[in-house]
């Protein structure tokens, strides 16, 4: 039986052009790179700073997905099929961002609350006759796992839905707590489309756990393990881990693409302690020492701060979920 692709989750601020083009360069290994999501307005074309993202030449090379947050059937219309002209074989849409300023507006998994005028906006783009392939990617609900129950027969009715990726938690859970896999458990017969999971997939025995366990599965998304062990997905397909070489040319050259990208260092060393965030947790003892990272003003002071974690902290072979938060924080 065919195994399921391995994809990157869209992740907005972290899973933009710089990242990708070094990631790829690097590591390799991954059959889809899902695009932070594109809001597209009334005005029937593309900002510039959206084409930043999305101009042909910027994924050159790489299989790439991108991802549209609307509740407007007419806007995300005419950007799906200017995304077909732009050569793009598939469209996202996101049902699944919990950020607050997303769901006061009820896109993302604000969505999720209404699930009959959800269905009409389904209706009028899948009837679109659009000439690009349409996946989705959601949660299970908004504060109730019962919800799912008729979201999921919504969804059932769009068979030639290209794949439903499901993140099992709901938006109330933001991403605290274990993921709700009990939930894609009891569903994943019932689907009629492909079906894609995401969440909490940390280690490459995460991956072969959740590949073997629900068959077929069209693919396994993941976010913030990749941004903790870049090679992650290539462990996952035979190959080795990362080197500490490996990392520390990774990130010279992440940060420099971000310095061309932005045209500012400042600005620059932000989005790295973003990176670092999640990279610490493949060094051993890196607790303590990623905070002068964060602290990390001038590129000198970042420079001491990563040195010291690859001086002093040994890389482990899989990333530990450091980030994980309780539920109970809320």
């Amino acid at each position: 039986m065919t195994e399921p692709l391995l994809v990157v989750a869209p992740m907005e601020s972290l899973t933009g052009m710089p990242f990708r083009r070094v990631h790829a360069h690097f590591f390799g290994s991954v059959d889809r790179y899902y695009l932070p999501f594109v809001t597209p307005t009334t005005l029937p074309r593309f900002t510039d700073r959206q084409m930043r993202e999305l101009a042909p030449e910027v994924n050159a090379g790489i299989h790439a997905v991108p991802q549209l947050l609307t509740r407007r059937p007419a806007d995300f219309i005419w950007a799906a099929k200017a995304l077909a002209d732009l050569g793009y074989d598939e469209v996202n849409l996101n049902l699944g961002c919990p950020a607050g300023t997303v769901v006061a507006k009820g896109k993302g998994s604000g969505f999720l609350r209404e699930p009959a005028q959800l269905q009409r906006f389904l209706d009028a783009i899948f009837s679109a006759d659009l000439p690009i392939a349409i996946s989705v990617k959601t949660r299970i609900g908004w504060a109730d796992e019962k919800e799912f129950d008729l979201l999921a027969d919504v969804y059932n009715h769009y068979p030639m839905m290209k794949s439903l990726t499901i993140h099992p938690r709901l938006r109330t859970d933001f991403y605290k707590g274990d993921v709700r896999e009990k939930v894609f458990e009891e569903y994943f017969a019932s689907f009629k489309m492909p079906l894609g999971y995401n969440g909490d997939i940390i280690t490459v025995a995460d991956i072969r756990r959740v590949s073997e366990r629900y068959r077929p599965l069209a693919h396994i998304m993941v976010g913030r393990a990749l941004m903790a062990d870049p090679a992650l997905f290539r462990k996952a397909k035979g190959g080795k881990a990362a080197t500490l070489k490996e990392i520390q040319n990774y990130y010279d050259a992440l940060l420099e693409s971000y310095r061309v990208a932005f045209g500012n260092l400042k600005n620059s060393l932000m989005r790295m302690k973003e990176y670092w965030f999640f990279q610490h947790n493949l060094f051993d003892g890196a607790e303590k020492a990623v905070k002068a990272i964060y602290k990390a003003k001038t590129l000198e002071d970042y420079t001491d701060a990563i040195n010291r974690i690859y001086e002093t902290c040994p890389l482990r072979s899989e990333a530990l979920y450091g980030w994980k938060k309780p539920l109970a924080d809320d």
